[in-house]
């Protein structure tokens, strides 16, 4: 890496080949998003990415289900189901749907076919996938939102942390979706977590600028993750709604909701969440299954305010440009 900035890896869409290569080709680092993808979907990524002959990284959901019962589950999908007749929708029979995001095939596509870094999010991956990683020849990182888990990270034997603050856009990488560790401002975190294991550190969350790129640094990260910030790069996916909503100023503020997806993200205030959040029960992957028709219906309707809008609290410094030219801002005054 030429600068001290890393491409998130954003599921879902945001995250595109051509996104890594032009962060890549900055002199940044970046990650390809494997959750939410097919296996073979996953590996044609890193093949692309490979060819282009710089370093990058995959990250890789780590299953840590949040069961939902039955009645609450129903409950919810039946109190929702108004918000999808409009696009021919029957969310109240929705079956509850639990997986685990294809997790053996993923880990054994990257032990075949290493990249240099593996990154887990959501939890622990077990100890053995660690250690085959690690022998394949990766890095391998864990996303932690507080020193308890990093101490828990660097029991595994990992070679580096993420460390997120809850100012971070989309989901929160928590091991206990039910209780997140308390707001934390991200330089505080960081050098707690690196008092707490000596690992090296990427700074994640709230990212807006180069002044919290140098707070970050200061603090002791080796580099900053930023992903809300590249939503309305040229080459990311972002959806055209998403992209607007982000730009528009009547968007106030973000909130953490778990409305969308069943576990704590992120995201732009929106009518949705206004709607339902008080009443959404935790439940991930099952909400999330739940909701992603509607969304995915939403989204292509322009329909914001049924759009998960997932946003960090530095959102209002994202802009459409290049990735190139984002990334080379952050950093051109260091």
């Amino acid at each position: 890496m030429d600068l001290p900035v890393v491409a998130a890896p954003m599921a879902g869409g945001p995250t595109t080949v051509r996104l890594a290569e032009a962060v890549g080709a900055r002199g940044a680092f970046a990650f390809l998003a494997a959750g939410y993808k097919q296996p073979a979907a996953v590996a044609e990524e890193i093949a692309a990415v490979r060819a282009a002959g710089r370093p990058f990284g995959v990250n890789v959901f780590v299953p840590a289900p949040v069961p939902v019962g039955e009645a609450d589950f129903r409950r919810y999908a039946t109190r929702i189901s108004g918000e999808g007749t409009r696009y021919g929708l029957d969310l109240a029979d929705a079956p509850l749907t639990e997986d685990d995001d294809h997790w053996a095939e993923k880990v054994d596509l990257l032990v075949r076919e290493p990249v240099p870094v593996v990154s887990f999010t959501f939890g622990l991956p077990p100890a053995d996938v660690v250690r085959d990683l690690r022998r394949a020849g990766s890095r391998v990182l864990l996303t932690v939102t507080d020193a308890a888990e990093a101490a828990g990270a660097a029991e595994l034997g990992v070679d580096g942390l993420v460390v997120q603050s809850g100012d971070a856009g989309g989901h929160f990488g928590t091991f206990t979706p039910a209780s997140p560790a308390p707001a934390r401002p991200l330089a505080d975190l960081v050098a707690a977590v690196r008092a707490q294991t000596g690992l090296p550190v990427l700074a994640a969350g709230g990212i807006g600028g180069a002044d919290d790129v140098r707070a970050a640094l200061a603090a002791g990260a080796t580099a900053v993750l930023v992903g809300t910030l590249l939503l309305r790069a040229d080459e990311s996916g972002t959806s055209a709604t998403h992209r607007d909503a982000l730009a528009d100023p009547r968007r106030d503020r973000t909130v953490v909701t778990r409305a969308f997806t069943g576990r704590p993200a992120r995201a732009l205030r929106n009518d949705f969440i206004d709607r339902y959040d008080a009443e959404a029960p935790l439940g991930y992957p099952a909400l999330h299954h739940l909701t992603r028709p509607l969304r995915a219906a939403a989204a292509q309707a322009g329909d914001p305010d049924r759009v998960h809008l997932w946003a960090g609290t530095g959102w209002r410094a994202a802009r459409a440009a290049p990735a190139a030219e984002i990334v080379g801002d952050l950093t051109r005054s260091l």
